[in-house]
């Protein structure tokens, strides 16, 4: 029997006025729909408009009513225009899971949510509708800021967006149209003013990546985490214990370890799952080619593995 054909859907989340049509401007003229049939599924009109030049594969329809979007309707529509992947234009007074849940047909699949903010209404929506922001934020898989301000900037960054989202590409916008990462160095994705620093078994990837690159914010901390017991023994007095992690295959497995030291782990077996809890220090270690962050450990005990053993980055 033949395997039914998905359809990656697209979601653009945001308030209105929040830039969700500049979005898909931008990803149009970048040739999203070049060459691939889309239906383009407009949920809320604003003051901006699609590009008329830039449809020529796309098939717009209109939908302010929450209530006509079922599974049957939409599916027929997308057959209508032969669409092999759809973008949605989501009103922001909606939520995103009743869409999935209630509204996406079967044969759907929510690849990406884009979450789109106005930086200068960023506080305004907060304090008035902090659910409904909420939600799009912690749910997106990519959160575009716009229309930011140096002082906008600085804001957001204090209020450390990373601790909504960790897993979220956070980028903020130029009012001239440049953009650039939210995480620049000031920002962690987790929360470093606790005494013991816990970091979630699905989070060991982007921890690593975030400790590895900016280690000076865990100087001083102390951490937690779970991880499989390895004493290379070129290695001498450090041990490394860490987990194996898979970008896109099994073909790209590898082994994100740290540098520990000063605890005894002689008796503990090779590849045993352990938790170890350990004071962060930035120091040389030649295998790094330099500085970076090297553990000195305060406990080493056997721990069961986790439910995934292997990282997804």
């Amino acid at each position: 029997m033949a395997q039914e054909k998905v359809y990656p859907v697209y979601l653009i989340a945001g308030f209105l006025d929040s830039g969700k049509t500049s979005f898909i401007n931008s990803i149009l003229s970048d040739g999203f729909a070049a060459e691939d049939r889309t239906l383009l599924l407009q949920c809320e009109e604003g003051e901006a408009e699609y590009d008329q030049k830039l449809l020529r594969n796309v098939t717009v329809l209109t939908v302010d009513n929450q209530e006509a979007l079922t599974p049957e309707f939409l599916e027929a529509e997308r057959r209508k225009c032969r669409a092999v992947q759809i973008i949605v234009e989501f009103n922001g007074m909606w939520q995103i899971q009743d869409f999935y849940v209630n509204s996406m047909p079967q044969s759907w699949a929510l690849y990406q949510i884009i979450a789109t903010v106005e930086g200068p209404t960023f506080d305004m929506y907060a304090r008035n509708m902090a659910s409904l922001m909420m939600e799009k934020l912690r749910n997106a898989d990519m959160i575009c800021i716009n229309r930011c301000t140096d002082e906008i900037c600085a804001s957001l960054r204090q209020k450390n967006l990373r601790l909504v989202n960790r897993r979220a590409d956070i980028y903020l916008e130029r009012e001239n149209g440049q953009s650039e990462d939210y995480m620049d160095g000031t920002v962690s994705a987790f929360d470093l003013d606790q005494p013991v620093i816990r970091i979630p078994d699905e989070d060991y990837g982007l921890w690593y990546v975030e400790i590895m690159d900016n280690p000076q914010m865990y100087a001083g901390k102390t951490v937690v985490y779970r991880a499989i017991m390895c004493k290379p023994p070129q290695y001498g007095r450090y041990f490394t214990p860490g987990r194996f992690a898979m970008v896109c295959c099994a073909d790209d497995m590898t082994f994100l370890a740290l540098a520990c030291i000063g605890y005894d782990v002689s008796g503990i077996p090779e590849r045993a799952w352990v938790e170890v809890t350990a004071e962060v220090a930035v120091e040389h270690w030649d295998p790094y080619e330099g500085d970076g962050p090297v553990l000195h450990v305060k406990s080493v005990a056997a721990c069961r593995k986790p439910d995934e053993e292997v990282v997804q980055m």
